[in-house]
């Protein structure tokens, strides 16, 4: 999850979907890249002794072990535990070695893995608004790249950097690199702005441009600062919010691939519960 803009919700983002995720019974591990460390505050882990700054010097086996830990969501939601001590490491100008790091890190989660665990379906990674070391380690360990913007004039400029840089990364560094789309965060269905903004996007990146927008609702708010998945925050605007999560994690499965390592079947519909709101319903949009 990656943009260069800040406060686009790229964290709202990665913990939406592991929310998702943990609602279909997958396992997933969120990896905290930035800094400021807000998804790891949201999932709230117990204590590690080590953190992703280790990981990123030291990517030996037994300093991955120690810098995971479950999340106070669910034993199915780990995280990779973010440090202020990554701000040290985002350098502008990394060496390949130094890049290569996080990948082999996490080539090794299989081998780390109890004979009674299932191995992670999906690995989410939060990357901070900046091309340093951090999100370009992140870019070349990835699978795929999912950009996050807002409906505003300098989020669309962000995001079409940052899709360059997934770009570069493919063609220089890691062909396995699928854009998986993007998603537009904290849209106001009846804002011109928005609207405006939308439809530069959908010059801009065409079909890539999800389907699905993210409706700008408190709920977000209060369930993050709660510390508890969204779709257990329940309220219309949560509920809102909730069924767009699903349908973006479907759309991600489906242009992404179903993974090398499935344990338990992914969704193959964009199926909902029937007591989900319609998010093209004004009455639904307008209550939080």
């Amino acid at each position: 999850m990656l943009s260069l803009k800040g406060g686009v919700g790229k964290t709202t983002v990665v913990l939406g979907l592991a929310s998702a995720a943990l609602r279909r019974g997958a396992r997933t591990l969120v990896v905290d890249l930035d800094p400021q460390c807000n998804a790891t505050a949201t999932l709230d882990p117990a204590d590690t002794e080590a953190t992703l700054a280790d990981v990123l010097e030291t990517p030996r086996p037994s300093v991955l072990r120690a810098a995971i830990a479950p999340s106070g969501w669910s034993d199915e939601v780990d995280v990779m535990v973010g440090s202020e001590e990554l701000e040290s490491l985002n350098d502008p100008d990394p060496g390949q070695r130094r890049l290569e790091k996080l990948g082999r890190a996490l080539a090794e989660l299989g081998s780390l893995l109890a004979e009674d665990e299932l191995p992670y379906q999906m690995v989410l990674m939060d990357c901070p608004p900046s091309l340093g070391r951090l999100t370009r380690s992140a870019l070349v360990a990835a699978q795929g790249a999912l950009l996050v913007t807002e409906p505003t004039l300098y989020a669309v400029s962000g995001a079409q950097r940052a899709f360059e840089a997934v770009e570069h990364t493919r063609r220089e560094q890691n062909p396995n690199l699928v854009p998986l789309g993007v998603v537009v965060n904290k849209v106001r269905t009846h804002s011109y702005e928005h609207q405006f903004r939308i439809a530069e996007l959908r010059e801009s990146f065409g079909s890539l441009v999800m389907p699905v927008a993210l409706p700008d609702r408190l709920a977000v708010q209060q369930a993050q600062g709660a510390c508890m998945p969204i779709h257990q925050w329940h309220t219309p605007g949560a509920r809102e919010v909730s069924l767009a999560f699903n349908l973006l994690l479907a759309r991600v499965l489906r242009t992404g691939g179903r993974g090398r390592h499935q344990a338990i079947a992914w969704p193959d519909d964009d199926d909902t519960d029937s007591t989900d709101p319609d998010p093209t319903d004004p009455a639904q949009r307008a209550a939080d």
